[in-house]
């Protein structure tokens, strides 16, 4: 059996009360534990074929949930290629030192917020010195391998940009890097204290000594083979949560234990064993605020900018255009069979199917629409 996220909620139960959750915290861990259960109803399938009858449950569909994941990772990768240019692409990563997380687990839109703003505000000072406008995308993650709090954006950045003419300049200097990664760190420490002093100045003033201390952290790959590579790379991170449950190894009545990579071994695999609490406690920690965008686009790249001109561009760099696929409508195959398409006969909601369908999953007359 596959153990899951749900399951340490399952284990956990009323004592989920104690951890000292936000009302959105508890609601969201309320949807991962209900996901594909009967508390959320689901529907009864026929196959057309052998005549096998199916009880499904429904989704919660919530972007934290480890069972629903991934869903529109496809059509997300598939509308950025659609825009690429010509031109080399970076995967830049600006991280927070963990001197702010005590701020972020208070008010983590304003400090999620700061970071975004802040990765843009360098880039654009950095373009401003090629007398050009940048573009980026960017992918909020607040979390490490052990479930810490780890804020961090992971970035597609062109090696180029567009003048005030809307012409397009290639920046890359000596074919490794965009700009230089210590002068980016320097400078995107700067942009974000000036801007938490801004927005926040009583914290700013309490955690001013520790963001000072420590240097900062941008991390850029050289760039990679083509557009379309950089691309589906940064589609592997848009869709994440905090931890899988492929990750999850063991659960007992008091403790869970998962797998994790230790990136200060060189990636090593360790295994971490938590309490029930301190595990959904952690987990908990990397539920965004309610309606918090994890994904923005900027500069170039924003939705206005290329509503408006990203074709005019793309002509001019004799782009060929890709023609949007339609999307099919997905056949559902039988599992029993393997052949027979399955047909909705029935929906029901949280009080469950039917009595007359419980317990079965037999073979009946096909059905027939």
């Amino acid at each position: 059996m596959q153990l899951e996220v749900a399951h340490i909620l399952d284990k956990l139960g009323q004592n989920i009360e104690n951890l000292g959750l936000n009302t959105w915290q508890l609601r969201t861990l309320s949807a991962v534990r209900k996901c594909r259960t009967a508390a959320l109803g689901g529907h009864i399938d026929g196959c057309d074929s052998c005549g096998n009858i199916s009880i499904s449950y429904d989704s919660c569909r919530n972007r934290h949930c480890p069972k629903c994941q991934g869903k529109n990772r496809e059509d997300w990768i598939q509308a950025r290629q659609r825009e690429l240019l010509p031109a080399p692409y970076f995967h830049v990563v600006f991280t927070l030192p963990d001197s702010i997380n005590p701020l972020a687990m208070h008010d983590p839109r304003l400090v999620y917020n700061l970071l975004f703003e802040s990765a843009l505000a360098t880039l654009k000072t950095f373009g401003a010195r090629k007398e050009i406008q940048t573009g980026m995308i960017a992918v909020l993650h607040t979390w490490g391998q052990n479930l810490s709090l780890h804020p961090h954006l992971h970035c597609i950045v062109p090696s180029g940009g567009v003048d005030k003419n809307g012409i397009w300049k290639n920046i890359q200097g000596d074919g490794k890097f965009l700009f230089p990664v210590k002068a980016l760190s320097t400078v995107f420490r700067a942009k974000y204290c000036e801007k938490l002093k801004e927005r926040s100045p009583d914290n700013y003033t309490r955690v001013k000594k520790q963001l000072w201390e420590k240097q900062w952290v941008v991390f850029a790959k050289k760039p990679f083979g083509s557009p379309k590579t950089v691309v589906e790379y940064l589609g592997r991170y848009t869709h994440k949560i905090a931890i899988s449950n492929h990750r999850i190894q063991s659960v007992n009545d008091q403790n869970v234990s998962f797998h994790y990579k230790d990136y200060r071994q060189n990636g090593q695999r360790k295994s971490m064993t938590l309490t029930h609490e301190e595990f959904i406690r952690r987990f908990a920690l990397h539920i965004l605020p309610k309606g918090f965008v994890k994904i923005r686009h900027y500069g170039f790249l924003s939705s206005n900018w290329k509503r408006e001109k990203l074709k005019i561009l793309q002509e001019k760099l004799k782009v060929k255009p890709q023609i949007k696929v339609a999307k099919e409508s997905k056949i559902r195959k039988c599992q029993c069979c393997k052949t027979g398409n399955l047909h909705t006969i029935l929906v029901f909601d949280q009080r469950g199917p039917p009595a007359c369908y419980l317990g079965i999953s037999q073979r009946a007359a096909p059905y027939k629409k």
